[in-house]
């Protein structure tokens, strides 16, 4: 899975590699979790845009807003067909800039799980693949903050590769730069997109423990990413 990120670098963005003419201005984030708004890049129809979007996404035929709390990830290996995910693959595919993720370890013997740290080997902003959802409630459906319309989104994950494998059974999607208008494109075939969501390769990432910081929401500072001391 992946349920947290951090975007500290946002003055790093090389927003036209995105296909965005000008960007916005990001605060730096070192521990953003669902619930919150993440900057996503999505295709705007004569170009592609920057939008704020509620992590945990919201299926457009949802009852409910609640499910978008159940939603901050789809599998990518099943996305394309699941009820709540297809018709956003389909059509609504974005990616999340982010300059680094978390995912968590089971230590043996140990009473919690060890977060680790993951980044570019360049400490570079790189892009995680997700899908977006536009929610109008219906009639007496329970409206978050009193909102008349919700956009959400997911990140997609899949099996580790060689780096994440001993640290957690799921890692993110990662669309490399050359790829990104191909898996923003709505006109992208289905097969063709999900040729996208390939095994990332390692070589130029490396991973490193942090602190229980980490695991309270609320903390969302530089602290969150130092390395353990061994």
């Amino acid at each position: 899975m992946c349920g947290r990120f951090a975007l500290s670098k946002s003055d790093r963005i090389d927003w036209a590699q995105f296909g965005v003419k000008r960007g916005p201005m990001l605060p730096p984030h070192w521990n953003l979790g669902p619930g919150r708004a993440i900057a996503a890049v999505r295709d705007a129809g004569a170009g592609a845009e920057v939008a704020m979007l509620r992590w945990g996404l919201i299926p457009f035929w949802a009852t409910d807003s609640a499910i978008g709390n159940r939603l901050a990830n789809a599998r990518a290996e099943s996305a394309a067909e699941k009820p709540a995910f297809r018709a956003a693959f389909r059509a609504r595919r974005c990616l999340i800039p982010a300059d680094g993720f978390y995912e968590w370890q089971v230590v043996k013997g140990a009473s919690k799980k060890q977060p680790w740290f993951v980044q570019r080997s360049d400490g570079g902003v790189f892009a995680l693949a997700g899908l977006w959802e536009r929610w109008e409630p219906k009639a007496g459906a329970a409206r978050p903050d009193g909102e008349a319309a919700v956009e959400t989104c997911t990140i997609l994950t899949r099996e580790p590769n060689a780096l994440m494998a001993p640290i957690h059974a799921r890692m993110p999607v990662i669309i490399p730069p050359a790829s990104y208008a191909s898996w923003l494109a709505a006109d992208t075939p289905l097969e063709a997109a999900r040729e996208l969501l390939a095994v990332w390769d390692p070589a130029e990432w490396r991973a490193h423990r942090v602190g229980l910081r980490v695991n309270a929401s609320g903390n969302d500072d530089a602290a969150c990413v130092a390395p353990l001391a061994d």
